[in-house]
């Protein structure tokens, strides 16, 4: 089978040091945590920056400025923005995607989420989405629903994205999609059908993350997805040390799958993204 691509979720829009001490929310400790990450084999890194107070933060510059580090720290490590909307002013989550990251995520419809509704409108998914192939960003769709498949459909038809998205199943999240193994299958089926030249992972929530993380691994898919933004502990009574310790978990499991952890170069091919110069 392929290599199998590691992705790490470094902090999110939720947990604070208050949860986890570990958290990397200042751009210092971003690019630490994620150099400490990609050396226990992660090789795709997904980014949400704080403000000071480490509320959720939409300023262009810190998503720069991470970006920066790693490409340094990181050589051919895969960056990811996230366009989530947790906690942001919708008309500033794109903003960041002037500084051309290999890829960000998009959400192509709403969800209720444990406290909030997710709101996707079509105008910002479709601003979203224009926005990323203008500047030759690979999207990440998130599906936290079964339309949100065919929301991504759409935008192939309208020539928004090409042929070739990452796909990544959201499960476990409270009021949304559960981590069900049928579920999963379900999902997998119907993106095969619709979108046949996609790419796909699945990320499971808190307690979830390694089932879900099994079953993926099981079905044969791209990449899998760790991090603290996901899931702050390593048991249920103790925290993860770092975004490396749930790496370094997650290429154990790969390698008990019988599959090969993914280098930079083999992750950029795998994710149809261009070599690094």
């Amino acid at each position: 089978m392929n290599p199998v691509v590691i992705a790490v979720a470094i902090t999110g829009s939720v947990p604070r040091k208050t949860d986890n001490p570990a958290v990397p929310t200042t751009v210092a400790e971003q690019i630490e945590s994620t150099h400490q990450a990609f050396e226990a084999g992660a090789t795709l890194v997904h980014i949400h920056v704080r403000n000071d107070d480490e509320s959720p933060s939409s300023d262009p510059n810190k998503f720069a400025a991470v970006q920066e580090g790693v490409r340094k720290h990181c050589p051919g490590m895969i960056v990811q923005f996230s366009t989530g909307g947790r906690g942001r002013d919708p008309s500033a989550r794109g903003l960041s995607l002037v500084h051309k990251p290999d890829m960000a995520s998009l959400s192509t419809g709403s969800v209720n989420f444990p406290s909030i509704v997710y709101e996707n409108h079509a105008t910002l998914v479709t601003d979203l989405a224009g926005t990323m192939h203008r500047n030759g960003i690979r999207p990440e769709i998130e599906i936290f629903d079964l339309s949100h498949i065919h929301g991504a459909k759409r935008l192939i038809e309208e020539g928004l994205m090409d042929a070739h998205p990452h796909v990544q199943f959201v499960m476990g999240v409270k009021n949304a999609m559960p981590a069900d193994e049928h579920l999963l299958d379900i999902l997998l089926a119907e993106t095969k059908r619709v979108i046949p030249g996609a790419t796909w992972t699945a990320a499971g929530i808190g307690r979830e993350q390694a089932r879900v993380m099994g079953w993926a691994l099981a079905r044969g898919a791209d990449a899998v997805r760790t991090g603290l933004e996901d899931n702050i502990r390593v048991t249920k009574d103790r925290l993860a040390a770092s975004n490396a310790e749930l790496v370094s978990l997650a290429a154990e499991m790969v390698t008990r799958n019988n599959r090969k952890v993914a280098t930079p170069a083999e992750a950029r091919a795998a994710l149809h993204l261009k070599p690094v110069a």
